[in-house]
């Protein structure tokens, strides 16, 4: 157990049965009245970021999680499959651990971070800019540069993301996948 005032950026902590990351927190002492601390808290889950005030020195359970190299192997349509880095031991996971913003962006041999609660691996994390081959994309045309020009491109994975027009199919780019973002072209 903690109280508020072992409250700390990155700190997860156990609220009605869900995991929550502390994002941002505030101790309050106002004029009248006891103190407080206002929180935001991200679920470890859904990502769904929440506001929760507490009152000074409220009790919170706090949960220790343990991050570790996973590689992600394959799927056969109801789990996908990593590889623990240090056991080589194969870990099934349901898309809903992995989330469905992250599927877009996932491919086999991927290095990803798994994250345990007494062992058991309660969610997947990829990492925040991945390196895929553009799959189909129309050609750029010549003259439609004036401001910038964009232009959708599918990748290895199926994701879908705006690029510039000198991009081609075949071409390696890195994109971060928290905004869907396409950020470079990769030299071969």
């Amino acid at each position: 157990m903690a109280t508020t005032a072992d409250f700390r950026n990155g700190m997860v902590v156990e609220l009605d049965g869900d995991l929550y990351t502390i994002t941002y927190f505030q101790h309050v002492k106002p004029g009248k009245g006891g103190a407080f601390v206002r929180t935001k808290l991200k679920n470890v889950l859904s990502g769904a970021v929440i506001e929760r005030t507490f009152r000074a020195g409220e009790k919170v359970e706090e949960v220790r999680l343990v991050r570790r190299p996973v590689q992600y192997s394959y799927t056969d349509g109801q789990f996908y499959y990593f590889m623990d880095g240090e056991t080589y031991e194969q870990i099934p996971l349901p898309a809903e651990t992995i989330g469905g913003d992250q599927l877009a962006y996932l491919k086999e041999n991927m290095m990803c971070e798994a994250l345990s609660r007494d062992s058991e691996p309660i969610s997947v994390e990829l990492p925040f800019f991945v390196e895929l081959e553009v799959s189909e994309t129309e050609p750029g045309v010549r003259g439609d540069t004036a401001q910038g020009g964009t232009k959708p491109a599918k990748l290895e994975t199926g994701a879908v993301v705006q690029v510039p027009l000198f991009i081609e199919t075949g071409d390696l780019i890195k994109v971060d996948r928290r905004e869907n973002k396409y950020l470079e072209r990769v030299s071969s």
